[in-house]
């Protein structure tokens, strides 16, 4: 990769970033809660709350240009070091989730080749067999970063081409076939028995999973030729992202009726791709998503192991964890993340989700450390009295609160059970390291009383 960007490279990672393996599901996931009415509504939404939020990283990354510890170290710095922990452990655990769910839908892909209606041996990306490849794939691509392979650029050119080629076709046929009488049924039946403010509800976590990412430009803005061109990539991305998104979304209700398309496997894009040109449309979608997939996992492998790399330079997660090996890995932290994955894996294997429910989980996680960058935001701006930038600061917390209660609050007791383990890590982490991330007494209380509600959430949902 150059070590300078331009404003088509830094667009380009930002896209890539954002346009994972969610795209060919869409279809199906937003058929099987909403109406299109509904969609059109929940997108605008979107597309207001995400240009608020990635405005905001925007003005933090001018305001705060020496910090470099990704968004959790604005969380540190505005509100403590236990804040600073739990922003860096949520926004880690997501991308722990994130990458479960590209093994999980590589292998359900790759189900749609070998599977039979009385033989199914990867089913959902789930099976046992399925857990066993995803497995095998992980450690893969660990020995690939360990020795510190140099493909990014590559890698970024090749996903991003196999992700596009496919979506443009794909959106180019729909429009060819497009009935608007289909779709005008679609948009006004109302087999779904929901009100349109809860249908619009539903969809919400679904539309900001497929934007998670858009604080890539800001994180690479030490690389870019143009500091200018941060702000103008990120726009750039999220208008094209949410077009695509929109159009992928709306357009098969036009092609299918909503209640086939709901019922549709997943990946559904390959199913729509077969009405639309035959079982050959089936195969282009699937090997466009399996490979990808495959190469969006590799960066955010990288990314997610990130984290705890730099977590650990800034004396949130233990020193050990910013060790680099020779060839420049963060070996440690490589190691830390990838066992959390297998272990994960595992859990799944037994529990048997699925890649909605893993969507809905990891989207979860996410909102903590975005709420918390508008709230710091909000309160730098609110010190020096900067009009504007309280309006954006404003505009992205009121967006992430929305997206808290649309979560529900079932959704959200998971959630804070999944920092139990965290709790657990900073507990051992201090005891073998009395000096790493000094707790004051406010601090030490509010880990004891998250705790409680921690274990009273994991009680709640047993019970």
């Amino acid at each position: 990769m150059n070590k300078k960007l331009n404003l088509i490279s830094l667009t380009s990672l930002v896209l890539s970033s954002m346009l994972g393996a969610g795209v060919f599901s869409l279809p199906q996931n937003i058929a099987m809660i909403a109406s299109p009415f509904a969609l059109i509504i929940g997108w605008s939404i979107t597309g207001i709350g995400i240009i608020f939020l990635a405005t905001t990283l925007l003005l933090l990354n001018q305001l705060k240009p020496n910090f470099k510890g990704g968004i959790f170290s604005y969380a540190k710095d505005g509100f403590g070091n236990l804040i600073g922990f739990y922003s860096a452990w949520g926004y880690w655990l997501c991308a722990i989730i994130a990458n479960i769910t590209y093994l999980v839908i590589v292998f359900s892909a790759i189900s749609f080749f070998i599977d039979t209606p009385n033989n199914i041996i990867l089913g959902n990306g789930n099976t046992w067999q399925a857990i066993l490849g995803a497995s095998i794939l992980l450690w893969l691509i660990h020995i690939l970063l360990i020795n510190g392979t140099q493909t990014a650029s590559i890698i970024n050119i090749i996903t991003t081409l196999c992700k596009l080629i496919p979506l443009i076709i794909f959106i180019f046929l729909s429009f060819v076939a497009f009935n608007f009488k289909k779709f005008n049924i679609n948009l006004t039946e109302s087999y779904l028995n929901i009100p349109i403010w809860k249908q619009i509800k539903n969809i919400m976590l679904i539309t900001l999973w497929v934007f998670i990412g858009v604080e890539g430009a800001v994180i690479l803005s030490s690389k870019a030729k143009n500091k200018n061109d941060v702000g103008k990539a990120t726009l750039l991305a999220v208008i094209i992202a949410l077009f695509i998104y929109l159009l992928v979304t709306l357009l098969p209700f036009g092609i299918i009726s909503r209640i086939d398309l709901a019922s549709m496997k997943n990946p559904s894009m390959a199913g729509i791709m077969t009405v639309l040109i035959g079982k050959w449309g089936n195969i282009f979608i699937l090997l466009g998503l399996i490979i990808s997939v495959c190469g969006s996992y590799l960066s955010w492998t990288i990314m997610a192991a990130e984290v705890p790399w730099i977590a650990a330079k800034n004396n949130i997660f233990p020193k050990i964890l910013s060790r680099q090996n020779n060839n420049q890995a963060p070996i440690y932290a490589l190691w830390f993340t990838n066992i959390s994955m297998q272990i994960c894996l595992i859990l799944i294997g037994i529990t048997k989700l699925d890649y909605n429910k893993l969507l809905t989980i990891a989207s979860e996680m996410i909102l903590i450390p975005y709420f918390l960058i508008g709230a710091y935001l909000f309160k730098i701006s609110f010190k020096k009295k900067n009009k504007f930038n309280l309006f954006i600061s404003l505009g992205s917390c009121i967006y992430t609160i929305w997206l808290l209660y649309a979560a529900g609050f079932l959704n959200l007791l998971l959630s804070l059970i999944l920092y139990i383990p965290g709790l657990i890590f900073l507990l051992i982490t201090k005891i073998i390291n009395p000096n790493i991330l000094f707790l004051n007494k406010i601090e030490k209380f509010f880990c004891f009383i998250l705790l409680i509600i921690s274990f009273y959430s994991f009680y709640f949902l047993i019970k």
